[in-house]
């Protein structure tokens, strides 16, 4: 399990490690959904909770 941190006195607690998302549109090489949806989901499994996304990637696809 991915350990926790909360951000500041009293922001959201999320996981200590990020996953960056911008590989899963593609920026890299092909993409594929489904199985940029399981990775996201293994992450979330895992304890992630700090995603890192961008409207940019995608044309805001990553975003969503």
């Amino acid at each position: 399990m991915i350990p926790q941190r909360t951000l500041g006195k009293d922001g959201p607690t999320v996981s200590a490690i990020g996953y960056g998302a911008m590989g899963l549109e593609g920026y890299y090489g092909a993409a594929d959904e489904t199985n940029a949806v399981a990775v996201l989901n293994h992450v979330l499994d895992a304890g992630g909770t700090f995603i890192d996304t961008a409207d940019a990637y995608g044309s805001g696809h990553n975003e969503t």
